[in-house]
């Protein structure tokens, strides 16, 4: 089983392979009640690592549009594309906060305008920005 599962084992397999390696203990109340003191631990720290993405998603929900600027030829055609590092630089500008580019959902942007942009934040959290492609 994985690490924290309580499973049945023959007697030798437990004596002479699983406890000597420290690969398994008896099921005594002690190591029970350290098995169920961990599994809280994990889920707390996972608790506070949505919370913190929440509280990033309400960061980038108030401050509501981003801009990246961009070179510009004729007719508002951007040289290049928007990419997800960009996005991730307007954002660290304005929140002081670091996003992994590899989170960012960006649309393709060929033009200066506004655009909407999805950042995963957290496997159960998602924000969508506004991003502004203004010519430099």
């Amino acid at each position: 089983g994985k690490a924290g599962d309580l499973v049945e084992v023959a007697p030798g397999y437990a004596r002479n392979y699983l406890i000597p390696r420290g690969l398994g203990y008896r099921a005594t109340p002690g190591v029970l009640k350290q098995v169920e003191r961990r599994r809280e631990e994990e889920r707390q720290r996972l608790e506070a690592i949505k919370q913190e993405a929440e509280s990033m998603k309400t960061a980038l929900n108030t401050i509501g549009l981003f801009t990246v600027k961009k070179q510009v030829g004729e007719n508002d055609a951007i040289f290049g594309t928007v990419t997800a590092a960009d996005v991730t630089d307007a954002i660290r500008e304005a929140t002081n906060r670091e996003i992994d580019r590899r989170n960012i959902s960006v649309p393709d942007i060929n033009k200066t305008g506004e655009y909407q942009v999805d950042v995963k934040l957290h496997s159960e959290v998602t924000a969508t920005i506004n991003l502004r492609v203004a010519p430099l």
